[in-house]
């Protein structure tokens, strides 16, 4: 490298963001994650070692992926290559499995293969990645926000050790925020603001765990204030604007955050189910999508205990259709809020999924002779039909009579609870 080439490249660093500059060097610096990359945990021992096996590292925005390879390739004595699976296509894969090649036969030296974003790899370029990965060519270090057991082949996780990173805590993004407060050499130390606790919590709070987000809100503030050198939580509020929603209508977070209004409906928590529906609300998410999960919550979270439920579920997911948002808040939140109230029930639930077990699993046999269809020529030749037995004819339109096929005689799959409307329902089914 010439004296201008070094000159460019550290001016381009000093102009690079603050949550680029402010990247962890070691894993002094590498705050959170302790479950991952604390003294003595797998990862930590093969880094040291020196022996880091194939691994994808998953989790949100902001927690460490790039970082903590980059820090991998700066403990091992291996080569460090980086490609950008949005960017990187076949042809590149073959490059860089070619050198690796050549680099391990004259110089005994080891390839780790860092792939950003691998989760955008289609089928094609993951399978021409494989067979390098399964014979060492190359040890792979797979980032991705996605869920890799959805979205990486199979053949590849089952030759890489999943790594999950989470969230960073309120906590450690504070401790983050600090950090570049006061380094002087990456950091904004230079302009010697002076700043408030409650303006840091504010930034670790918007960020919602995320570094970069976090980094960047800070640098944007302290942009912004002229010649004050004081942060306040009121300067980071003018330029916060409003909270960033991690919620990504594509990813693994868009059913995380579906699952958790579900689960909130189920448990009868109206404000925890309005804070998810808000959510996705807030992030785009089509309301047909959302309609259709309340819907099927109504059958299987409430069923009979209040057959209503279904009738003002199914209403909700015809009318936010013809109504359209923003207006179609109001009647998912209606809707949204009266199944969170309703009384539980998945009996209905239990029975059908009862049932078909028997069917895929059993020889169940025929229906019985007098249920079977009788309207057709020749029917009633064959039995079908003879000695069914008209319900309507009898009083309170019951009568005693086989139903279940002859192998099934003694099967009850709906056992209905004492909940709500079902108890009614439980009542009239003694009596029988």
């Amino acid at each position: 490298m010439d004296l201008f080439s070094h000159a460019a490249t550290a001016e381009a660093s000093r102009n690079a963001p603050l949550a680029d500059r402010m990247r962890p060097r070691d894993f002094h610096e590498f705050l959170g994650q302790n479950a991952v990359i604390a003294s003595g945990k797998f990862l930590r021992r093969m880094i040291e070692a020196d022996t880091v096996p194939s691994v994808i590292l998953f989790g949100p925005p902001g927690t460490g992926k790039t970082t903590l390879a980059l820090l991998i390739a700066g403990k091992t004595g291996a080569h460090f290559e980086k490609l950008n699976a949005v960017t990187a296509g076949i042809a590149d894969i073959r490059k860089v499995v070619e050198a690796s090649r050549e680099r391990l036969t004259l110089y005994r030296k080891a390839t780790i293969l860092f792939i950003d974003e691998i989760h955008r790899f289609n089928k094609t370029q993951q399978d021409a990645l494989l067979p390098h990965v399964e014979n060492g060519t190359v040890t792979l270090i797979g980032a991705t926000t996605e869920n890799p057991y959805f979205e990486v082949n199979a053949p590849l996780l089952s030759r890489a050790r999943i790594i999950r990173l989470e969230l960073l805590s309120a906590e450690d993004v504070t401790a983050v925020l600090r950090q570049a407060l006061t380094d002087r050499e990456r950091g904004l130390g230079a302009m010697e603001l002076t700043w408030q606790d409650d303006a840091l919590s504010l930034i670790a709070s918007v960020a919602g765990g995320d570094a970069r987000v976090a980094l960047n809100l800070l640098e944007q503030t302290a942009m912004s204030l002229g010649q004050s050198q004081n942060l306040t939580a009121d300067a980071v509020e003018l330029v916060a604007g409003d909270v960033i929603q991690r919620y990504d209508k594509q990813g693994d977070n868009h059913y995380d955050v579906a699952s958790a209004l579900i689960k909130s409906m189920r448990g009868s928590d109206p404000d925890a189910a309005l804070h998810y529906l808000a959510r996705m609300l807030a992030a785009g998410e089509d309301v047909k999508f959302i309609a259709r999960r309340i819907v099927i919550c109504s059958a299987e979270d409430i069923g009979n205990a209040d057959p209503q439920a279904l009738v003002v579920a199914s209403a909700a997911a015809q009318a936010v259709q013809f109504v359209g948002m923003p207006e179609a808040s109001l009647i998912l939140a209606q809707a949204v809020t009266y199944l969170a109230t309703a009384p539980k029930s998945n009996a209905s639930t239990l029975a059908i999924g009862q049932a078909l077990a028997d069917v895929r699993s059993k020889d169940c046999g025929p229906p019985p002779a007098h249920l079977r269809d009788a309207h057709y020529k020749g029917a009633s030749a064959l039995g079908h039909g003879k000695g069914y037995l008209y319900p309507h004819d009898f009083p309170g339109a019951w009568v005693k009579q086989q139903y279940l096929p002859d192998k099934l005689l003694e099967v009850e799959y709906y056992h209905p609870t004492d909940q709500g409307y079902e108890a009614t329902i439980k009542k009239r089914m003694e009596h029988k």
